[in-house]
């Protein structure tokens, strides 16, 4: 299996004023241990990200974005686009389940998004996943893997290599089910033989792929061997910087 670097992002959501965000960030940088292998991602609010970019400088921390405007600058008021978040950011988030399903987003508009920030050097996290109503018929893997044809649709092999896909189960999110390691290991594996399908072995044994369904400390440890999953994509945890380290260190190698 070709090494693929391991990574956690923690997805702050709409939480944290700045002050609350620097506060948690001087907290998680004295956490964090020196000797982590994996990346660290954290993901504030976009009023958030020049001084957590700042506050972060020197750190082992990255900072990501949560969204990006799919166009790259015009009359669209109150978005944020990729040239703003540009220098400030490494990753940005796109297709989120929440992105999706409130604000219906369309895997066209995610493939949009996900093209505009690899073509701005930054790395989209292409987010996929599944309801309860189409689990309970049976179609996880036809949701999810449709999903990640349309919205990696505008993306060469290349580019695909440098982005990473991330699935989370919207049926394990904030609902108190759980998603097994071995049924997400099990998606990883559909998620990582379709991209093999579209763009070859040699891709699909380097794109990184994500876990995101109310992971936890002690659920962290269940995912650390996994043989298709890379990441973890951390939801409500993240704001919590116990929580998160532990997060961080069980993942890791």
């Amino acid at each position: 299996m070709k090494y693929r670097k391991k990574i956690v992002i923690g997805n702050w959501k709409m939480n944290l004023t700045v002050p609350e965000s620097t506060i948690l960030i001087q907290k998680l940088k004295k956490e964090m241990p020196a000797n982590i292998k994996s990346e660290v991602v954290v993901c504030p609010t976009f009023v958030d990200i020049y001084s957590a970019s700042e506050e972060l400088k020197n750190s082992q921390i990255l900072v990501g974005a949560q969204n990006v405007a799919e166009e790259e600058k015009g009359a669209y008021t109150g978005e944020v686009s990729v040239l703003s978040l540009k220098g400030f950011v490494d990753y940005i988030i796109v297709g989120h389940s929440e992105r999706r399903n409130i604000f219906g987003e369309s895997d066209k508009i995610v493939a949009k998004k996900a093209e505009i920030v690899v073509r701005h050097d930054m790395k989209p996290v292409i987010c996929v996943g599944e309801t309860l109503h189409e689990r309970e018929d049976k179609l996880s893997k036809v949701v999810v893997l449709s999903q990640l044809e349309a919205s990696c649709k505008h993306l060469t092999g290349e580019e695909i290599t440098e982005s990473l896909v991330a699935y989370e189960p919207v049926w394990a999110i904030g609902t108190g089910q759980v998603c097994s390691e071995a049924e997400a290991e099990k998606m990883a594996g559909h998620i990582r033989g379709l991209v093999k399908s579209l763009y070859g072995e040699k891709v699909s044994e380097s794109v990184r792929i994500l876990y995101g369904g109310s992971v936890t400390g002690s659920s962290a440890k269940s995912f650390k061997k996994s043989k298709n999953i890379d990441g973890l994509l951390v939801g409500g945890a993240s704001l919590h910087h116990q929580e998160f380290a532990a997060i961080v260190k069980n993942f890791d190698k």
